[in-house]
């Protein structure tokens, strides 16, 4: 499957809004009632599950890309997070940015969702939507309807850097009843990634990611406002990672995996701490 243009892609991504919402589907709330809660737009999580040994990636990976940057789908805050599986690393090249914690959570994902096995280019819009990675339709769509969904609403506070950790305090701005149903999770991601791959399905290319996962951790139940938290980036995978790091933290049901509320924050790492 080749790369598509930004024109296609930001056709089919307008094109399916307005095909949504010229079929008569109608959100709980309109956009102007969305657009009030915390600024103007819902932060929708949308979890790309990818591989840099997987031929078919790519496109969902620009997908994603673009995605993240025009912000095209009205109403909605799309916090993206690329997850790069483990299984691949058999086919002729390890992928750099490859975890068994993410490998983990897609397995989880698998038995949620009924299917028959995991699989590359994956999406999951909020916890509670799968879909093929590069379908563009599909992906506004769901991101669409996720932004129709009152979330919880979380704060990040006391961010900073200790070392090769990532220090931080969560507010929730809601009743604390309910929450030990609830799971907070944490993922600290690079900002941009770019590899030339050696070898592989992908061979020769040069691949380019946004919001990589380096670390991803359950924190606990969501009951606890305002504890400390702490993510630690291993020695590897904090080499080198000097640049904008993005700390992305959700409140997810524990029994179907729905992400009740979703905070992002941009953070750079202090030079000294570079683990060169």
């Amino acid at each position: 499957m080749g790369n598509r243009s930004s024109g296609w892609w930001l056709g089919a991504m307008l094109g399916a809004v307005a095909v949504v919402m010229a079929a008569g589907w109608s959100p709980r709330q309109d956009v102007a009632a969305v657009e009030a809660q915390s600024g103007s737009r819902r932060p929708v999580l949308v979890e790309l599950f990818t591989s840099e040994g997987c031929s078919s990636c790519p496109p969902a990976d620009a997908l994603l890309a673009k995605l993240d940057a025009l912000q095209p789908i009205p109403g909605a805050q799309a916090i993206v997070l690329s997850e790069h599986v483990t299984y691949w690393d058999h086919e002729g090249w390890h992928d750099p940015y490859a975890l068994d914690a993410v490998t983990d959570r897609q397995k989880w994902y698998e038995d949620k969702f009924g299917l028959n096995d995991v699989y590359t280019p994956q999406v999951v819009v909020d916890g509670a939507v799968q879909m093929v990675g590069n379908d563009g339709r599909k992906l506004a769509q769901a991101v669409l309807a996720a932004a129709a969904n009152p979330k919880e609403e979380l704060t990040i506070d006391g961010v900073a850097w200790a070392g090769d950790e990532v220090r931080f305090m969560i507010r929730c701005g809601n009743s604390a009843a309910g929450k030990s149903k609830q799971t907070l999770m944490a993922a600290l991601a690079e900002d941009a990634t770019e590899t030339s791959v050696k070898s592989g399905e992908n061979a020769g290319k040069t691949l380019r990611n946004v919001a990589v996962v380096r670390v991803l951790k359950e924190m606990g139940s969501g009951s606890e406002d305002g504890r400390a938290l702490t993510l630690k980036l291993p020695f590897d995978e904090g080499k080198g990672a000097t640049g904008p790091m993005r700390l992305v933290v959700f409140l997810a049901d524990k029994h179907n995996g729905h992400v009740l509320g979703v905070a992002e924050q941009t953070v750079t790492r202090p030079k000294q701490f570079s683990g060169s």
